[in-house]
This record gives structure tokens, C-alpha cells and sequence, in this order.
């Protein structure tokens, strides 16, 4: 409900602050649907955000995150002034912006005079703006003199970039999310969106409501599974890492079922790939009737929820990072891929393969150059007639070789080979795999500066502290999981005093490079005369038209909406071979369950905003669900604090007894870093990308009467790190 009918409630917010006497639209920060807001003010002051009816993702809906959880950006855990210290065990000194740039960049210069040019290196947010994270992409391949630069993406999906990429070309998802309205059969692959993504769930439970069949593929029984007046047609429980025998198995059985369409793989496929997928796509290993042991899941049950997508007419597949963060999450994409091509279901309204991304930004990042290996639009850094137009742009020679990955920093900072690091708006300590490991490399580094809100788990290893800006202080666009470019709009002047495009900009001059730009609007025009998808794209324009979806070109001069309608970005669609190959992190007799990791509805990822926020009141900590069973063989209560522990770490949390969760299986969320769900996670990642399998950690569970190791030894660390500024 966005208004009381009858004009008796209204929201606490305007019953204390009065009525709002001003409105600024803008887009909210949370997930990757990114709804557009009217923020109400008054002095200067939030008084509430109300969903705009206009909003091309959000159609005047919202969630109980951007509708309420804001208040954060003044929260006084904030600080509006930069932070040295030569050690991390020293205590904070609060300095001016000259100071704390002039000390980040002189560290920065010692570093690379005695370990080299690429000894440091630097991390984009998916929570700033397309035009921050351009910026900072910009430094590192300028001022720092290297391609040692990456993104959150690289953790989350980064298989979504590199499987597309491969199969129809582009790295980005295939339609917008009005589409999902001519949906005839919708699959729904490890995402759960009513938590993750509510808006754009609402129209998909619209769709469902009408009529469209649902399949469901996710260990646990998430609430799109059933719902009022919402039931899936199929739930394929599947345990953790068994993904692409299932997804193999539904293209062996469109193939075999001769479900598959002829004509459009005629005319949109390549043909010798093609031939290549049906051979191996046939065999016997890729039957229903061979995923049954690593899925857990019976033959007839796989063939006949195969049946429903391959028979369907449009068939529209969305999925999550039950799909990527696995050690085959580039092979899964790539196979989803295949199925879509085969049964004709990529280029028309009402079908596709389409990500639903984790935050913000995170489309937006990546598309502005943020992996070591592209430049701003998904061009190889190794193209020289692309680097050339850069470095014509920029006047400087780029590197030609691709940097580093995070994860290979961090190991090269634990070797000793890597110093320096600049992060912007990213918690690597609670956002990381096996923590353990990410605080030694942090600990084995000269220089850490964090950018962000608040002093995070990070910055605890930092030494220089730069205060960031909120979405309600942003001028700039952010790009949504169906490539729609919004505006952000500042509600109020940066607290810091400086915008976050300036403190990169100046960082850049310290260390010797000028950029010269005067406003976000001008960075933008940049990224638009150097990136062929956001060709035309201004504030103007988008003041004009409300919001672009990429790629925006010549033929397109107002976005597009779906993507590869006539033909495939990369020309034809190419098949891959999807070879299923077992994670190594499986269940054994010291570790007999599976761990799998998400969110939950009120909290969001690391819980920095959230948790400064009201919506604690619903959900304060991380809890572990656990199936009765499993419980009950352990002597464990439902609310009993139990110690989770893998081959990796151990930490403790309250547990939660049902079942929705199969047997085997247990599943926690990583919102709260009292509880470092990280630390039980592995160093497995995916193959093609390094992305992080969060989704499969083999532990135990047993009950427990004090907090673990790490926790002790954490707070303890706390508690001797001076935190109070010293003027």
C-alpha cells in the first residue's frame, strides 16, 4: 500500500519531520531492479521515498528495502572527513582531503618504486554510479599504469558475463522485464526472487496468476514455490552443484523429444557448432536418467519439466547466483544458453535468458570497464585498434596484457608480490570466500585504501579511509539487470564535501595524471563518445526520455528493449560443449552436509546499509536452516546456537529447523559480520571466471555453547583497534 485510502495513516516520517515540501527523482540503491523514487523532501531532508509510477523497471511498485531502509545516509555511524595512519594499529587521525590524498598517493609511488608497476592495483563498486566506476577504471589504467582492476561482478556474475558473451555475444542479459508478462513457461534457476528482486517477482507472480507455468530449480522451497494464488508446476530440488547434468539432461530430452526448433537454428545458429552440441548433447550421459544421482532429482520428473519448457511456446528463463557462483557457473550459463537457442526462445518478447543481478550497479560496472581484461564496453584490452581509441582519448600508453583478477591480488598480496590496493564501496572481508585468507592478504599490504559509507570490516585493514557518498548525495546513472540506464539525482550535498568522481580525480593528479573533468555529466559524455552501446546517451537525453535500455546506437537511438530480435550480437548463436565435471567440495564422513549461502528479504548482501537502517527490527542476525532430520540426528534445538565447520573455518549462529530445506543441505544467509559466514567458505571457484562457489561448502553442524575461535579472536582484534578520531 503506497497511500491510505481514506487519508487516516500516514508514514511516521511525515507525522515527525511534516510534510514534504519538495521532490527529486531518482533510483533506488539496492538490487538490480532498480526502481525509480520520488524523494519527498522538506529542508533539505528525506522526509519518505514513493515508487514513481513512471519508473520503466518498477511501474510504481517497490520493496520494504528502497520504500523504507534510506535512512541510513545519516546515520552517525557516517564520517564526513578522510582518515590516515601509517599502521593499522594505530589509532585514526582525521585529516583534510589534500592530506589523506596526498598521503594515499605518495604510498602508492613508494610502492611501485620498489615492487614495480603492477604491485598495485584497484576494485569499482556496483554500488556508485556507471560514471564513479568509470573514473576509477580510468585511474588505475592511467595513474597507476596497469590493468589490475576489477569488480564485485568477478563474485556474483561474472559467469553471466563470460557464458553470453560466448553463446549470443554480448555480456548482459536478453530482455527487459516487461517481458516476462508474455511469458508462457518461466523457469526459475537459483534465484529467489520474492527475496532478492520483490518488484520485478510481483510481475512475474502476475504473469503466473494468469496462467504461465512455473518450473523451479533450487535446493531450497523458496516462496516463489508456493504462494497464494502462485504454485509451481515443478520443483526440482537439486543439491548443490548438480546444475549442468540437469541442464543437459532438459536439452537431451528436447532433442531426443525432437522438441527443438529447426528452423530457427537454421537460420540463427552456427551450423558447425550446432552439429558439434547435438552429438554430444544426445549421448546417454546427458540423459535424465544420468542426473538422477548427482541431482538428487527422479528421471521422469527432469524429463517432464524439459517437456513443459521445450513444448511451450514462449519460454523464458531467469536465474540467480545459485547459478553462477558455482565451479561450473560459466558452463551452466553457456549451457542455459544452448537450451534457448535450441527450442528458438532468444529474440522475441516473452522469452530469453536473463540474470537476475544482486545490486545496484553491478550491470553498470562491468559495462564500464571494470574486469582486467576490457576496456568500457566488453572490448578486449589486448585489441590494439581499441586500446588505441583510449589512449588517443587519455594520452597514455595501456598496458596490452590483461591484470589482475581480486582473487589474484589478494594471492599475490599473501606472496608478498602485491601492496597497494584502492577499493570503492566494496566489505572484502565479509564478502569474500574463506576470510581467513582474505585477512592475511590485506594484513601483507603497505597501503589499503577503502572508500565507503561507513568504516567497514575492510577498513579495519586500511590505512587510508576516504568517506563515500550515499545514493541520496549521487548525481549520475546507475544500469539495472535489463540494461536500463537511470538517473540518480542528489537529494542533498555530499556530507564529505566532495563527490566521489572528484576524490578519484585527485587522487589521479597526485600520482600524476590530470583528468580535468568539472561534473558527472561530463564523465558521461566520455563513456558515451568511447563506448559504441551508450552512443547518444547524455543527461539530457535521459531527462528527456526517463531511461535507455543499452545498446543504444545509431539504428537505436532510444535503446533496446530486447535483445538479438534478428540476428545474434555475435552474428550467429554459437553452441558450446557443456561437459559436466563434479566439484571437488563434496560431502565425505568429517563433513557429511552441504552448505549453500543467499539473502533474505529485509538485508541486503553485507548488511552495511541495512543494518543502519529499521529494518533490523525484522531480522537482526544470520541464522542457519537446517531439515528436522538433520537436526534431530544432532541433538540440535530450533533457536540453539550451533558451530558450523568446514575444512576452511568455523563460526557459530543460532539455528532455524525446516523444511524448506532438504536433507543434506543446510543454508545460511551473510548479511552480519558477527557471524562471518565467509569463513567457513572454500577457495573453489569457477573455472572460466574465478568466480567464488559460494553454493557448495561441505560442513557439519553440531550444537555449541560458546562462539567460535574466530569470533573470539575477532572481537578481540575490535576491541584493540583504536577507532576513535583523534583530531
Amino acid at each position: 500500500m503506497q497511500a491510505c485510502p481514506t487519508g487516516s495513516l500516514i508514514e511516521k516520517s511525515v507525522a515527525e519531520k511534516g510534510m514534504p515540501n519538495e521532490t527529486v527523482l531518482t533510483t533506488c540503491a539496492y538490487c538490480g531492479v532498480g526502481c525509480s523514487f520520488k524523494a519527498e523532501v522538506r529542508n533539505n531532508d528525506v522526509v519518505r521515498m514513493v515508487p514513481y509510477k513512471e519508473g520503466g523497471a518498477n511501474n510504481g511498485h517497490s520493496c520494504i528495502k528502497g520504500r523504507f531502509a534510506w535512512g541510513y545516509a545519516k546515520h552517525k555511524d557516517r564520517l564526513s572527513k578522510p582518515l590516515i595512519r601509517d599502521d593499522i594499529k594505530d589509532d585514526w587521525k582525521e585529516v583534510e582531503w589534500d592530506e589523506a590524498i596526498r598521503f594515499a598517493a605518495r604510498r602508492f609511488k613508494e610502492i611501485q618504486n620498489e615492487y614495480g608497476t603492477n604491485s598495485i592495483g584497484g576494485i569499482t563498486s556496483a554500488r556508485t554510479t556507471n560514471e564513479e566506476a568509470y573514473i576509477v577504471q580510468k585511474l588505475i589504467r592511467t595513474a597507476f599504469g596497469n590493468n589490475n582492476v576489477d569488480t564485485c561482478a568477478r563474485v556474483c556474475h561474472s559467469p553471466t558475463g563470460y557464458g553470453l558473451k560466448q553463446t549470443f555475444g554480448t555480456s548482459a542479459g536478453t530482455q527487459n522485464f516487461e517481458s516476462v508478462q508474455n511469458a508462457d513457461v518461466i523457469v526459475v534457476i537459483g534465484a529467489n526472487p520474492t527475496v532478492g528482486h520483490p518488484v520485478f517477482a510481483s510481475q512475474m507472480k502476475k504473469r503466473i496468476r494468469q496462467g504461465a507455468k512455473l518450473i523451479v530449480v533450487d535446493p531450497r522451497k523458496t516462496d516463489i514455490v508456493k504462494s497464494p494464488h502462485v504454485k509451481a508446476d515443478f520443483h526440482l530440488p537439486i543439491l548443490p552443484g548438480s546444475n549442468v547434468p540437469l541442464i543437459n539432461a532438459f536439452s537431451h530430452v528436447a532433442v531426443h523429444e525432437d522438441l527443438i526448433d529447426h528452423e530457427y537454428i537454421k537460420n540463427r545458429c552456427d551450423e558447425a557448432s550446432f552439429n558439434d552440441w547435438i552429438d554430444f548433447i544426445k549421448d546417454d550421459s546427458n540423459s535424465p536418467e544420468a542426473a538422477e544421482k548427482p541431482t538428487g532429482v527422479d528421471a521422469s520428473t527432469i524429463r517432464k519439466a524439459a517437456r513443459l519448457y521445450a513444448s511451450g511456446n514462449n519460454g523464458a528463463i531467469y536465474y540467480g547466483l545459485g547459478v553462477t557462483e558455482h565451479s561450473q557457473g560459466s558452463t551452466m550459463v553457456m549451457g542455459m544458453a544452448n537450451l534457448a537457442m535450441a527450442t528458438g526462445n532468444v529474440g522475441f518478447v516473452g522469452a530469453g535468458v536473463n540474470p537476475l543481478r544482486g545490486q545496484n550497479n553491478v550491470q553498470g560496472s562491468c559495462d564500464m570497464g571494470s574486469f582486467p581484461h576490457e576496456l568500457p564496453g566488453y572490448r578486449p584490452i589486448t585489441d590494439d585498434a581499441v586500446r588505441s581509441i583510449f589512449e588517443n582519448k587519455w594520452n597514455v600508453k595501456i598496458q596490452n596484457e590483461p591484470g589482475m583478477r581480486s582473487v589474484n591480488m589478494f594471492d599475490a598480496a599473501v606472496g608478498g608480490q602485491f601492496k597497494g590496493i584502492y577499493i570503492q564501496g566494496e566489505d572484502f572481508l565479509q564478502s569474500e570466500p574463506n576470510t581467513q585468507h582474505i585477512e592475511e592478504a590485506f594484513g601483507s599490504m603497505d597501503c589499503v585504501v577503502v572508500q565507503d559509507l561507513f568504516l567497514t570490516e575492510t577498513a579495519n585493514f586500511a590505512h587510508a579511509f576516504f568517506p563515500a557518498t550515499s545514493f541520496l548525495e549521487k548525481d549520475g546513472t546507475f544500469t539495472n539487470a535489463e540494461r536500463r540506464i537511470n538517473r540518480v539525482r542528489p537529494v542533498m550535498e555530499p556530507i564529505t564535501g566532495k563527490h566521489e568522481w572528484e576524490i578519484t580525480q585527485e587522487l589521479a593528479a597526485a600520482m600524476g595524471y590530470e583528468m580535468n573533468f568539472e561534473s558527472s555529466e561530463e564523465i558521461l559524455n566520455e563513456i558515451a563518445e568511447l563506448t559504441p552501446t551508450f552512443t547518444g546517451v547524455s543527461f539530457k537525453k535521459l531527462d528527456e526520455v526517463g531511461s535507455l535500455q543499452w545498446p543504444c546506437n545509431e539504428s537505436a537511438p532510444l535503446g533496446t528493449p530486447i535483445m538479438h530480435v534478428d540476428e545474434f550480437v555475435r552474428g550467429k548463436g554459437q553452441f558450446i560443449i557443456t561437459d559436466y565435471v563434479p566439484t571437488t567440495e563434496t560431502a565425505n564422513r568429517r563433513f557429511p552436509l552441504l552448505l549453500t549461502t543467499g539473502r533474505n528479504l529485509v538485508q541486503y548482501n553485507v548488511g552495511t546499509q541495512t543494518r543502519r537502517t529499521h529494518n533490523t527490527l525484522w531480522s537482526n542476525e544470520d541464522v542457519l536452516e537446517i531439515h528436522p532430520a538433520d537436526a534431530s540426528t544432532r541433538g540440535i534445538d530450533n533457536d540453539s546456537l550451533v558451530l558450523l565447520r568446514s575444512r576452511k573455518g568455523e563460526t557459530t549462529l543460532k539455528a532455524f529447523i525446516t523444511e524448506k530445506i532438504p536433507a543434506g543441505v543446510v543454508y545460511t544467509t551473510f548479511h552480519n559480520p558477527e557471524t562471518g559466514a565467509n569463513v567457513v567458505t572454500t577457495e573453489n571457484s569457477d573455472w572460466a571466471t574465478n568466480c567464488p562457489e559460494y553454493k557448495v561448502t561441505a560442513v557439519e553442524v553440531e550444537p555449541a555453547n560458546h562462539r567460535s575461535k574466530w569470533q573470539k579472536n575477532r572481537n578481540d582484534d575490535l576491541s584493540q583497534i583504536p577507532i576513535t578520531v583523534n583530531p
